[in-house]
């Protein structure tokens, strides 16, 4: 790319659905890529395209311990990320969130480098304030099964506001709210990618709940978009900053959606609530807006279309 500076970039997470996008910009922007990933979540098929490009490297290491390169910036994103995952070894996923965080911050501050963090929309936990701005501090179960996750990402945003007033990094907050698109793992319980694949075997489609309760979801293009601005953005604007799709839909209307798209011949089946899934979940991005001029373009229809396209040779394989 024209008058850009080539700079050296360390993705963790970075075979990862939200990572291994970010890693293909980055080297088509021109930088050095430096992947990190234990592959719990990750997988080498994410990334297979990039192994021989001159500008990419892959590590393989887990972020709970620490990391010792010389880099500029800093892209955080390596932790699992679905209860299905997060819920798998909940003590590890704390380390990752928590010891991953520090060693990451350690870095930063030895190499001065920029900081990313991937925060997430499940610090406002079961929100009692609708829509989500980024002032509300959020209504989390500190002991429940999804806390590991929850609590530690709200420790993850602590630590990078700490290490900024008493080391000066520059870092960069985003709360991610629901993102989907090609890449995301198929059996990664997320309502989308679940929805998707039982659609495409046309076996009935479970919905937990009545299906009134609503989430708002951000293709993968538009998410990687905002990251980049934000990143890119005056070293003042800290956040943390909601990145994600304002216009919510209800769990029932994705599904029939989904079922539309595909053509499927699925069932709707109501299945009990998971204990401490969230009822609502919708950002307020005025921030974003404001600060970064940016906000989602592609419609749902036309997201979900890309991403069932990507199930399905998935599924033909």
């Amino acid at each position: 790319m024209a008058n850009h500076r080539q700079r050296r970039i360390l993705v963790t997470g970075g075979a990862g659905f939200l990572g291994s996008h970010l890693c293909d910009r980055l080297l088509k922007r021109g930088d050095k890529v430096i992947c990190v990933d234990n592959f719990f979540t990750g997988h080498k098929s994410n990334i297979r395209h990039l192994i021989n490009h001159e500008n990419f490297k892959l590590i393989r290491h887990d972020i709970t311990s620490p990391l010792y390169l010389k880099v500029d910036e800093i892209y955080n994103l390596a932790c699992p990320a679905s209860p299905v995952q997060y819920q798998y070894d909940p003590v590890q996923t704390i380390k990752t969130a928590v010891h991953g965080a520090i060693n990451m911050l350690g870095l930063a501050k030895r190499t001065d480098a920029k900081i990313f963090q991937a925060s997430t929309s499940e610090i406002y936990g079961d929100p009692e304030v609708h829509p989500q701005n980024e002032a509300y501090w959020g209504k989390v179960n500190p002991i429940g099964i999804r806390s590991c996750y929850d609590e530690g990402k709200r420790c993850a945003e602590t630590l990078f506001f700490d290490y900024n007033r008493q080391h000066n990094i520059i870092i960069k907050v985003a709360r991610i709210f629901n993102t989907y698109g090609p890449r995301m793992h198929p059996k990664d319980g997320r309502v989308v990618s679940n929805f998707i694949m039982q659609a495409l075997q046309n076996n009935d489609i479970t919905i937990y709940g009545d299906g009134k309760q609503t989430r708002s979801f951000c293709f993968v293009d538009d998410l990687l978009d905002g990251i980049q601005l934000f990143m890119n953005s005056e070293d003042s604007f800290r956040g943390p900053v909601n990145l994600g799709n304002s216009i919510q839909s209800t769990i029932l209307e994705l599904a029939k959606k989904i079922i539309s798209i595909t053509g499927s011949s699925s069932r709707i089946i109501n299945e009990p609530l998971p204990k401490d899934d969230p009822k609502k979940r919708q950002p307020d991005i005025s921030l974003a807006m404001e600060n970064l001029s940016w906000e989602p373009k592609i419609e749902l229809d036309d997201g979900l279309e890309r991403t069932i396209k990507y199930f399905s040779e998935i599924i033909k394989n």
